[in-house]
């Protein structure tokens, strides 16, 4: 019996005795399982980038052996953009070789582009089937030199052209391959094994071939349409639609579809155990005492006309930062020759400054006047903290940013991510401060979970290509990764599309960029990562903002409604129904809360400012005939633009009211004559019994008796029933024909204002 061996197979040849009948030689062959302990990861990284982390947390996912190679060495194997490059790649590799065991398997593959899908057993199982000893991952696309595609072997089906980032083989054939290498760090990996696999001869001799059909390497440059995500089993695989097969090993070769799928393979988010991954290497907070608080920038940054200003000041004050001293605010109101000057918001940042400033260890403001354009002065803002030592985050916040979770720097500390931001949205549509996915000219393009986060149907933290309007970033990124010393500025993009760019190729002093598209590129990148796992807030909308009034938040009721909700509408008026705050004073008269105290200020303020107070006689212009039968010192609404967002009050805040306290009575709120009056004893002290002309009237008292004024009230004199007390924000709703006949009584001190409108005339 003559046994021969190899690598895959055992043949056992039988030759029977010589009989007087026919020789029978049977032949056996067996296969042999490749274990995984005969198999060695090599990978190239001479940093542990965001990017390299990523590759080894999917490694170890699966028990991978990894050896790194180069770790710490300076990389001299160019960026793939001026020319191709990664020679140092296979310097390192050659020398790897010379002392490893002739019986190993070794997976040499990229490392800041690429997770694993599956583990050992699958890719060797798969490796075997093809009867190959050396396969390359294979493309879509030719590279580096497109001469050269007439002389690569056709293919009935699958990819054609070899691509370097990834390839398994047995390392006697490996060593063979790498024998005839002598180039330098920078000269071309794809280039030399290119060559060697378009030549038959060595092709046949060393036994190369291509994963065709992608069963192994998956790479993603010019094939991301082919790859979509599969969910199985509590785990996740990308699998390629157009060979309908499941990759082990998956390349983001060119633009950010790798980090999108990374935020799922092999394991960080499923649909039975949600983020997993977003518990790991946190940073916790909970338990340090106050002379353990890390010390962070805040930036705050004001580039246009923006509403609720003063609110978004009161709102920092309460968003659970610790006393100081721990922060260093950076303000920039504006900037000067632009459309907006910045002068309109100085008095809100002066009086926050004044009633908080001393709160902060230090404040810096850059205004108008200094002329500092708004990419230098964010710039300003990261190198204020690069050279503070004692700076670990700066917190960048655009001033249109409605922070409502109070916990919001806490939760970003903790999540311990190199640059993070809060998920925020626009009210009622899917605009967020973060981009999904790129288009393939760099521009915005939606992932395809897109909506799911924005939704939070999928909650967990992401990696993202694009952020704006509010993040944090930590310190020392800011002092080594990227130490650059603009950081908003690259080509014609604008200052957040420049500034993501950068962060994505990591521009630090020294070293322009890194550009992480090209095949094989050795992208040293830093990860933004976006979080919805908790709410945080909103964004407001600035585009219609006028600064043509004194409150020009009064008008913002259409453009961004919630917040002008909670500024001006009573805090207690979403209880008015479950806690029975409507009373009935008279029969068929309801009072209940509607404007919040700051709503009375301003609308008062609003009509004083304006000061065209009517003479109180019955000749009135202003009205249809010309005619007032009780004629009332007042400002309609009209004359300060506000009857379209009056209207909306009505039809929002109190129509509600009126349909439920008058069952079957259903109205649209229109109101032709919507004021303010004002009561002075020396001016106009009260009002005579009169109806009004309206199916019901709606009284707003704006300001509070005994502090603001003396007497004043409402009498129905066919109840003989008074409301003399007026609570300030609250209203009087009643019939205003024929049933309620009543009368303003007397004002003896100070100034009263009341907002009145007489509905469904």
């Amino acid at each position: 019996m003559d046994i021969y061996t190899n690598e895959h197979n055992v043949s056992c040849h039988l030759t029977m005795p010589k009989l007087h009948r026919p020789t029978l030689t049977l032949v056996i062959y067996l296969n042999i399982v490749l274990s995984s302990d005969n198999l060695l990861v090599l990978t190239v990284a001479t940093k542990e980038t965001d990017g390299f982390r990523r590759f080894m947390r999917s490694a170890r996912h699966f028990n991978y052996t990894v050896k790194v190679l180069g770790n710490g060495d300076t990389w001299n194997g160019g960026d793939y953009m001026t020319a191709p490059g990664g020679g140092q790649k296979v310097n390192l590799l050659k020398a790897a070789l010379q002392n490893m065991e002739e019986d190993k398997v070794v997976l040499f593959i990229d490392s800041y582009d690429v997770v694993f899908a599956s583990g050992p057993k699958e890719l060797l199982k798969k490796f075997q089937q093809t009867n190959h000893k050396v396969v390359f991952s294979a493309e879509t696309l030719i590279w580096p030199d497109r001469h050269l595609e007439d002389k690569y072997p056709h293919v009935r089906e699958g990819k054609r052209f070899l691509g370097s980032g990834g390839f398994i083989g047995y390392v006697p054939n490996l060593k063979e391959m790498v024998s005839d290498w002598s180039g330098k760090d920078n000269d071309s990996d794809q280039l030399f094994f290119t060559k060697i696999y378009i030549n038959p001869e060595k092709r046949k001799s060393i036994n190369i071939t291509l994963d065709n059909k992608c069963r192994m390497f998956q790479n993603l440059y010019g094939s991301l349409d082919e790859v979509v995500l599969k969910f199985e089993d509590g785990r996740v695989r990308a699998r390629n639609v157009l060979y309908d097969t499941l990759p082990v090993i998956v390349h983001g070769n060119g633009p950010t579809k790798i980090n999108y799928l990374g935020n799922y393979i092999p394991k960080v988010w499923t649909f039975e155990t949600g983020c997993s991954g977003c518990l790991e290497d946190l940073r916790p907070l909970s338990g340090l005492k106050e002379s353990e608080y890390h010390w962070w920038f805040i930036g705050i940054f004001i580039q246009q006309p923006t509403p609720f200003v003063s609110v978004f000041f009161e709102r920092l004050h309460k968003t659970g930062i610790p006393p100081k001293p721990t922060q260093t605010l950076h303000l920039q109101p504006g900037e000067r020759n632009k459309l907006y000057n910045g002068q309109h918001h100085e008095g809100q940042v002066n009086s926050f400054l004044k009633d908080h400033g001393t709160d902060y260890l230090d404040v810096k403001v850059i205004g108008p006047e200094e002329n500092i354009d708004r990419e230098t002065s964010r710039n300003l803002g990261f190198e204020m903290c690069r050279q503070d030592k004692d700076c670990e985050y700066f917190f960048s916040v655009d001033i249109e940013v409605v922070l409502k979770n109070k916990d919001t720097l806490k939760i970003l500390i903790e999540q311990n991510e190199p640059v993070i931001a809060p998920m925020i949205t626009r009210e009622g549509r899917l605009w967020t401060n973060f981009w999904g996915a790129l288009s393939a000219d760099g521009y915005y393009a939606r992932s395809e979970d897109y909506v799911d986060i924005v939704q939070r149907r999928r909650v967990g933290v992401w990696n993202v290509p694009y952020l704006t309007k509010v993040y944090m970033v930590k310190a020392s990124v800011l002092r080594e990764e990227l130490s650059a010393n603009d950081l908003f500025s690259f080509g014609n993009m604008d200052m957040d599309m420049a500034f993501c760019h950068n962060v994505r190729n990591k521009v630090s002093i020294g070293k322009p960029f890194e550009k992480c598209f090209i095949l094989n590129s050795v992208c040293q990148g830093v990860f933004m990562y976006v979080t919805n796992m908790h709410t945080f807030g909103r964004l407001l909308s600035t585009e219609n903002y006028q600064m043509t009034h004194l409150h020009n938040d009064l008008w913002q009721i259409f453009e961004n409604p919630m917040d002008w909700e909670e500024r001006y509408i009573h805090e207690n008026y979403t209880k008015i129904m479950r806690d029975k705050l409507i009373e009935t004073p008279c029969p068929d008269v309801y009072w209940f809360p509607i404007l919040s105290v700051t709503g009375c200020d301003h609308i008062v303020e609003e009509m004083e400012n304006f000061g065209q107070w009517s003479g109180g006689g019955n000749t009135d212009t202003r009205i249809q005939g010309g005619y007032e039968n009780v004629p009332t010192i007042d400002i309609h609404m009209t004359q300060i633009n506000y009857q379209k967002e009056w209207h909306k009050i009505l039809l929002d805040y109190v129509a509600p009211i009126t349909e439920k306290m008058y069952p079957g009575y259903y109205t649209k709120c229109t109101s032709h004559l919507n004021f303010v009056v004002r009561y002075k004893p020396d001016e106009q002290p009260l009002l005579t019994p009169h109806h009004d002309a309206s199916t019901f009237t709606i009284n707003i008292a704006l300001n509070s008796k005994d502090t603001d004024y003396q007497g004043g009230g409402c009498r129905f004199l066919r109840y003989n029933c008074s409301v003399e007390a007026p609570r300030k924000g609250w209203a009087l709703m009643h019939p205003g024909r024929l049933t309620h006949y009543h009368e303003g009584l007397r004002v003896t001190a100070g100034t009263r204002y009341i907002a009145v409108s007489f509905v469904d005339p």
